[in-house]
């Protein structure tokens, strides 16, 4: 199966980015799932219901969020009426929507996706992630019920990361982090045989200080002192994440690669 999992989408330009480049890449790269997070693609903060179809519309299988899932209060209802949107699994308790959840895709394959939030430098204590993702792996084993399984790592700190992807080898067909917007250049098969990346990074303009308006940012570390509030750049944006292939018998990955293209950054395909 040949998996695509996008970073954090960065307001309008990385919708923008998306919108023009996912269309041709499912046919251009023969892509069987696709898995965008969908984080901050309303206003670098949430996500609304009517960007939530744009996305889908481009060509997203799945939408994850992250620890903004519900800042934009219409995702509220919106995440019950559409069974393709995954918000964190360690998330409050009676949070609406789901932290996981079996897809098919157009071949009947089953793909598992699902969220967890990391608890380091986070600025909310969410519930332990290693024993929310244990137990959704153990109810769905890899190259049993899913043929493929991608977990979503939303966390701040790169050791947790890193932590949560040696919990899920040989688990999992991917293990990729998000939240923090910067890729990093750690893609891996684990010594079970999952796929890994500490960061997608995201779709969105680099020139920015993580996907802001720099002024801002650079006032407030500077003087210590908010002025403004923060506004999504809206340069020219990079399409940055993660390509698979994985194996439909076992679910274990045989190929990985880091993915650039548009924007600031040096461009990288499969």
């Amino acid at each position: 199966m040949k998996l695509l999992f996008l970073g954090d989408v960065m307001g309008r330009a990385g919708r923008a980015v998306v919108q023009e480049r996912l269309p041709g890449l499912r046919t251009e790269w023969g892509l069987d799932f696709v898995v965008v997070n969908g984080e901050n693609a309303s206003q670098g903060m949430g996500l609304t219901g009517e960007h939530a179809k744009a996305l889908f519309a481009a060509g997203a299988d799945c939408v994850t969020l992250g620890d903004h899932a519900f800042d934009q209060k219409d995702m509220l209802a919106h995440i019950e009426q559409e069974p393709r949107l995954i918000r964190p699994l360690n998330f409050a308790r009676l949070a609406p929507g789901k932290g996981a959840k079996l897809f098919s895709d157009a071949r009947g394959r089953k793909v598992l996706v699902a969220q967890v939030l990391g608890q380091v430098f986070m600025k909310r204590p969410f519930d332990d992630p290693f024993s929310a993702i244990d137990t959704v792996l153990k109810a769905h084993p890899l190259g049993g019920l899913a043929q493929a399984i991608i977990v979503d790592v939303h966390c701040e700190a790169t050791s947790e990361k890193m932590a949560l992807g040696h919990w899920c080898d040989g688990r999992a067909s991917l293990v990729v982090g998000t939240h923090t917007h910067v890729p990093t250049g750690d893609a891996q098969i684990l010594q079970g045989g999952t796929a890994y990346l500490t960061d997608a990074g995201m779709c969105g303009d680099y020139n920015s200080v993580i996907g802001m308006e720099k002024l801002e940012p650079m006032r407030r570390f500077v003087t210590g002192m908010p002025k403004d509030r923060f506004t999504p750049a809206g340069g020219p944006a990079t399409l940055s994440g993660v390509y698979v292939e994985t194996d439909d018998r076992t679910g274990k990955a045989e190929k990985v690669r880091m993915i650039r293209i548009g924007g600031r950054l040096e461009e990288a395909r499969p």
